[in-house]
């Protein structure tokens, strides 16, 4: 599947990364590699009550020209509760012997269990380099080494063509380094009409975000869910694998993959995350339903357009300052509003673009050396600035009435958030976004 590579540099690699990078501990080792294995579905879990309504998912879906591994990783911490031990026990034996019971040559389930984990490690982003280092491991027994490994959560439900879209999307896209997977929440939650609102709003604030990014002439602008991205493995190693953050391991995984550039979207097929309140990590979607359960207003808000429009005069002149010898990069900085001018300040500017200038030989290489500065992470702490020192959040739906004029949808505007989220899921199934680094 996929693009074509030299097998023995490949190895090479993944010796150095096994080396110096890689977990420690090999779980799967006495399990036979089938020759042609090509995609590994990874999924951390941790106190799921319904892990194999997930595996079965996944073992319904429809048949894929070569084999598919899936690796399911049961965490715990040293001080875990009686009562998530028990529910982890329950679930990895209950997992054991469903995968015994539905594994054949062509789909083959995974479960390991890891107890005792040093509470200053443990966490999700712990999770997924255990999982998706393993999956290195096996993929490292085929000839080629090459693959995809592809993250899911085990409380998210999946379309039943879900491996054969991933499958083919990178066999259709031979140089493709990673993607993400379309997503939508369930909008049902029993008789709980301000929770279904509170998850079609913060879904709506999600898109939103990536949409209005894009408008702004930022390259990056990606949903970043681990619930819902590809990684080819070689790629996966060269950066060093996932990282140890205990929340937004995925963002900062994918921010260091994204740049490389042939980075897409898979929008054929939909990972069904939950949408249930949780505390675990302390942002995403849990407890972003948590917060709203307990506001006294149930009005969700999101960025400031405001904000966007600021850094669209920023980012979308950037070319300039390379290929336009006259102009100036100080009245560039001055032309920018006062508070993307206190983020930046003068003196870090005017040296960053200077040498940015001296280093590059071309455009392109002035690009990449500007949003190596201007990344993923720079650009949300401007967004966080700018809102808590002008900007104050406004209503969901107001934000998206300001977005669909910038990326000219038609029509009369949604009265309601639920039509607001039907129309850009609509949007961005139909507009595939491919970041190319040309």
């Amino acid at each position: 599947m996929g693009k074509r590579t030299n097998s023995s540099l490949i190895h090479k690699q993944y010796s150095t990364y096994f080396t110096r990078y890689a977990y420690p501990i090999e779980y799967l080792g006495k399990y036979p590699v089938a020759e042609k294995l090509r995609l590994l579905i990874t999924i951390p879990c941790y106190n799921e009550p319904d892990l194999t309504r997930t595996l079965e998912g996944l073992y319904a879906c429809r048949p894929t020209s070569n084999p598919v591994e899936i690796i399911v990783l049961i965490n715990q911490p040293v001080n875990v509760s009686k009562t998530v031990s028990r529910q982890n026990e329950y679930s990895y034996k209950e997992a054991v012997k469903w995968a015994e019971d539905h594994n054949t040559l062509s789909r083959k389930f995974h479960i390991i269990f890891v107890k005792d984990i040093p509470n200053r490690h443990f966490g999700v982003g712990l999770a997924r380099k255990i999982v998706m280092d393993e999956a290195v491991r096996r993929l490292v027994k085929t000839s080629t080494g090459e693959g995809i490994i592809a993250g899911l959560d085990a409380d998210s439900l999946i379309d039943g063509n879900y491996l054969f879209e991933i499958e083919q999307f990178f066999h259709q896209n031979p140089y493709t380094n990673g993607t993400t997977i379309y997503f939508e929440h369930p909008l049902y939650s029993g008789n709980n009409k301000i929770l279904q609102l509170g998850i079609a709003s913060y879904e709506l604030h999600l898109r939103y975000l990536i949409q209005a990014l894009r408008h702004t002439c930022f390259p990056y602008a990606f949903h970043t869910l681990g619930s819902s991205m590809a990684i080819r493995a070689s790629v996966y190693v060269k950066q060093g694998g996932m990282n140890k953050r205990k929340a937004g391991e995925d963002f900062h995984f994918l921010h260091k993959i994204i740049p490389l550039g042939n980075f897409g979207e898979i929008n054929r097929t939909r990972v069904i995350p939950s949408g249930r309140i949780s505390d675990r990590v302390p942002f995403g979607t849990g407890k972003a339903m948590m917060k709203w359960s307990d506001s006294k207003f149930n009005e969700f808000r999101t960025y400031n357009p405001l904000i966007f429009e600021e850094l669209h005069t920023l980012l979308s002149g950037i070319d300039e300052l390379f290929t336009d010898e006259h102009r100036d990069v100080e009245d560039y900085y001055q032309n920018l509003s006062g508070t993307l001018k206190k983020f930046l300040k003068k003196k870090d500017w005017m040296e960053k673009i200077a040498g940015f200038r001296r280093q590059s030989a071309s455009v392109r290489t002035f690009r990449y050396k500007f949003f190596q500065w201007m990344n993923g992470l720079n650009i949300l702490k401007y967004i966080h600035f700018a809102r808590d020192k002008k900007y104050r959040n406004v209503p969901v739906l107001e934000a998206y009435t300001w977005l669909r004029t910038k990326i000219k949808i038609a029509g009369l505007k949604p009265e309601n958030v639920f039509d607001a989220l039907s129309e850009l899921r609509s949007y961005e199934k139909s507009h595939p976004h491919y970041y190319t680094n040309q």
